[in-house]
């Protein structure tokens, strides 16, 4: 056993020790299991919010993309720094009226909002369905990091799997208290581990920031900038809103802010995320080193940049400590990922089938849908492929079905009513799934339009079909209602 190995192995055996202690004291309940009895304050709540930036993808998907799309990678923290700004008004009410109604997970606030079990079994459905691709995203990257920086010692495939255990253990133990406590070092190491290779890669390699691009510039200038078709401009603007929108929609997201002690602590990380925020960059500048330091890389071995060109840097023991903060990258969301899916489930399916359910009773019963989803995760990480940023962008497009009839909501004369908004996200799912089994874009819709139309982000068609039928049917359920109670009074 390498000294690499060692240290990523010791790395995932403190994981497992503080996610399983850090329920010490406490009395595990639904609500203590999944949002920590709503006592975490503002560094918590930043951490567990972090951890939501700082996932597999970034660290190898933003790397691999830079490597192989150059500038459209800036779309990552563009969205980030756009979502922070949109939560600073929204998530504070969301948190308080789910604090009053004693709610625990995403669809249970769609349930209360709309006075809908069914809207409430969608959306657990839905949002469970959409962390899938994401929870794969973790679990991928999780072999690749390991086997990489264990040299080939690990293959992916058993790093996964191990991964894979380690995470729903400590979930299913400790919950988001584990997450939580795990999400500290794991961005303690983070910030070490990026901010060294972003300076030191750059500087071993060109002898700083600026030569490096004046490197790339020489080889590929075309990567600096955004190109004319495709990853346009368009495309990049339209993704940013995109992505924005559904950042805090995703149910992970949407349970840590229901965790929060106080609406006051979510203002804060509002305003001090967006700064380290800022610390992708340095992601970007290992694979911006990458294109000319190892030009023999492959196009679709993108995701291997980063610690490839690390690999090739390092001591084993330097490349073991990179690879213990790309470990915690996969766990840490990850397990929030599982939580938020399983909690949603039993809340608002399973509780709908067995009503008379115990507290006690349902918590077990999201212990066994973490089992049960960690599995479907691990057969499409061993079975299927596919970039992780296309994976990522597929997660928000199904996703984001949610957003109207949930910013809706907020306001005090929502218009939308319980069918409308029913209809408006199965009509949104369904365009998405279409769209991306048959590789359908905005160009194939319309050939004929001008090539900015074209390169728009083609979820925005699965939203736009949203509006519209959500609008449609909430307009004919209201006239509908408002004949019957007509024909109602003309009876008496």
């Amino acid at each position: 056993m390498n000294i690499s190995l060692i240290i990523i192995s010791l790395t995932l055996l403190l994981a497992l020790y503080l996610g399983i202690s850090s329920t010490r004291g406490k009395e595990m309940s639904m609500e203590q299991w999944t949002v920590g009895g709503r006592g975490f304050g503002t560094l918590f709540i930043f951490f567990l919010i972090a951890g939501e930036v700082y996932t597999t993808f970034t660290f190898l998907g933003g790397s691999g993309w830079t490597f192989t799309r150059g500038a459209a990678v800036y779309y990552v923290p563009a969205y980030i720094f756009l979502a922070y700004v949109l939560s600073y008004w929204f998530v504070p009410k969301i948190w308080k009226y789910c604090k009053e109604n004693n709610l625990i997970s995403q669809p249970d606030y769609f349930v209360s909002k709309y006075k809908s079990t069914a809207l409430g079994v969608l959306v657990a459905i839905v949002g469970c369905v959409a962390l899938i691709p994401y929870i794969v995203i973790q679990f991928k990257g999780l072999g690749i990091i390991v086997s990489q920086a264990s040299y080939g010692t690990i293959s992916p495939v058993v790093a996964s799997c191990i991964g894979a255990t380690v995470v729903a253990t400590y979930v299913m133990v400790s919950g988001i208290h584990g997450s939580a406590w795990t999400a500290i070092i794991k961005d303690f190491m983070i910030l070490i581990v990026v901010i060294f290779l972003g300076i030191y890669i750059p500087f071993h390699y060109f002898g700083g920031i600026k030569p490096m691009f004046e490197a790339v510039e020489m080889v590929k200038p075309e990567l600096l900038t955004l190109p004319e078709t495709g990853f346009s401009n368009s495309w990049f603007t339209s993704t940013v809103i995109f992505n924005a929108i559904g950042f805090y929609i995703l149910p992970t997201s949407f349970m840590v802010i229901l965790s929060a002690k106080s609406a006051k602590s979510l203002r804060k990380n509002a305003i001090t995320l967006p700064l380290y925020t800022i610390l992708l960059l340095f992601i970007f500048f290992v694979g911006f080193a990458a294109i000319t330091v190892i030009p023999e890389l492959d196009a679709a071995q993108g995701d291997l940049a980063l610690l490839t060109l690390a690999i090739k840097t390092f001591d084993p023991w330097v490349i073991g400590i990179i690879g213990a903060a790309g470990l915690l990258t996969a766990l840490v969301p990850c397990s929030v990922m599982l939580m938020s899916s399983a909690a949603g489930l039993t809340q608002n399916l399973y509780k709908v089938i067995v009503p008379k359910a115990s507290d006690k009773h349902l918590l077990t019963v999201s212990k066994l849908f973490i089992v049960l989803i960690s599995l479907i995760a691990l057969y499409f990480t061993i079975t299927g492929g596919g970039a992780m940023a296309i994976l990522n962008i597929m997660s928000y497009s199904l996703i984001v079905q949610l957003a109207p009839a949930l910013f809706l909501s907020i306001q005090r004369n929502n218009m939308i009513t319980k069918e409308g908004a029913f209809m408006g996200i199965v009509t949104g799912v369904i365009v998405v799934l279409i769209m991306t089994l048959k590789g359908i874009g905005i160009g194939d819709l319309l050939p004929h339009a001008p090539q900015w139309v074209q390169d728009i982000n083609g979820s925005f068609v699965a939203l736009t079909s949203n509006i519209v039928i959500m609008l449609i049917v909430s307009i004919g359920s209201r006239v509908f209602a408002s004949i019957k109670h007509t024909k109602l009074e003309e009876a008496k």
